[in-house]
């Protein structure tokens, strides 16, 4: 499910994510936002730093997502920035994924934000495992190593 390539723009990513879990499993997202809230995140003022998702009430609702205050609102449409925000899903990707998380005991994290070919917000969600200290570290001595084979065998 690679955003790259289909006209998308990607407007925040997030990095830790990538470090900190195991992905499993991705699935695209819609996301219910306030016009204002839309014109922030298409100007890259959003942060998925320490989000997540949780299922309440057969829903999908994103966590700590910050979306900062758009300036060129009004002071009516003003928005709380780390309000909790519904996630637009079918009733059936729902029920799969609360069922493997109940199962497995895994957790939902957003890894970008991004606007696809008709402009619309699109969230790439992940079904994901924490990774213990051990699996970091691996991690990293795999990039030193690849890094390190890159510079010594660099094609000029």
């Amino acid at each position: 499910m690679g955003t790259e390539g289909k006209g998308e723009k990607i407007l925040a990513t997030n990095r830790k994510a990538w470090q900190r879990f195991e992905v499993l499993e991705t699935m695209e997202a819609g996301m219910a936002l306030t016009g204002a809230e839309v014109k922030s995140c298409k100007t890259g003022q959003v942060s998925l730093a320490e989000s997540h998702a949780i299922f309440k009430n057969n829903e999908c609702w994103l966590l700590n997502c910050h979306v900062a205050a758009y300036p060129y609102a009004t002071s009516s449409s003003g928005h709380e920035p780390t309000r909790t925000r519904r996630l637009l899903l079918n009733k059936t990707e729902i029920e799969r994924w609360m069922g493997k998380i109940k199962a497995k005991g895994l957790t939902m994290v957003p890894l970008e934000i991004y606007a696809n070919d008709k402009g619309r917000l699109k969230l790439k969600l992940a079904l994901v495992k924490g990774k213990t200290g051990v699996d970091r570290r691996e991690n990293i001595k795999k990039k030193d190593i690849e890094r390190e084979w890159q510079r010594k065998y660099k094609i000029h």
